[in-house]
């Protein structure tokens, strides 16, 4: 097997990003106090093409060296919005006829292995603080709530590594529709 070097991987330019088709999917941050986290997210984002990824509270925005440590660009490639609190951004989502998930364990909420989206629907996902997680106002006016199963013995896993996972998640299942 041959490691492909990065010119023969025929990646999109800043410019051919913002004119392709995106995944359907924003991204919001509600109060991720980590730079590093945010800029992980924005490094997801840019991999699966997301259309937007949404910066709320203390949640902090670029331009930035430490989200730029981790995002590698990804900041500059994916859209992205500040707003003063999640519920902001979440109720303007809906306003907009998007789907609302929060990823959160809470009862009733949907196993990621069970998620059946419609793909003609706009989706986003709320990612909460790396310690209290996504506010229970948040939670509430959301339309759902993802979880991931776990079956170690901690019962979270670091911000970041779940957006990717349920970035992934969404992804897969628009893959065949978006031709991406």
């Amino acid at each position: 097997m041959h490691k492909l070097r990065t010119i023969e991987m025929q990646r999109l330019s800043v410019d051919e990003f913002h004119e392709a088709n995106k995944l359907p999917l924003i991204v919001v941050l509600d109060d991720v106090r980590s730079l590093h986290n945010v800029g992980s997210v924005f490094r997801s984002s840019d991999a699966f093409r997301v259309e937007a990824v949404y910066l709320c509270g203390i949640t902090a925005t670029p331009p930035h060296p430490e989200i730029h440590k981790t995002a590698l660009g990804g900041e500059d490639s994916v859209a992205w919005r500040y707003f003063e609190t999640a519920t902001e951004a979440v109720a303007e989502l809906q306003k907009e006829g998007v789907f609302v998930y929060s990823i959160e364990q809470v009862e009733g909420s949907t196993k990621l292995q069970n998620l059946q989206l419609d793909t003609d629907r706009r989706y986003a996902v709320v990612f909460g603080n790396e310690v209290k997680g996504v506010h229970q106002e948040v939670v509430d006016l959301a339309d759902g709530c993802l979880e991931i199963p776990q079956f170690g013995t901690k019962h979270s896993l670091n911000v970041s590594v779940t957006a990717g996972i349920v970035i992934w998640e969404v992804a897969k299942q628009f893959l065949e529709r978006l031709k991406l």
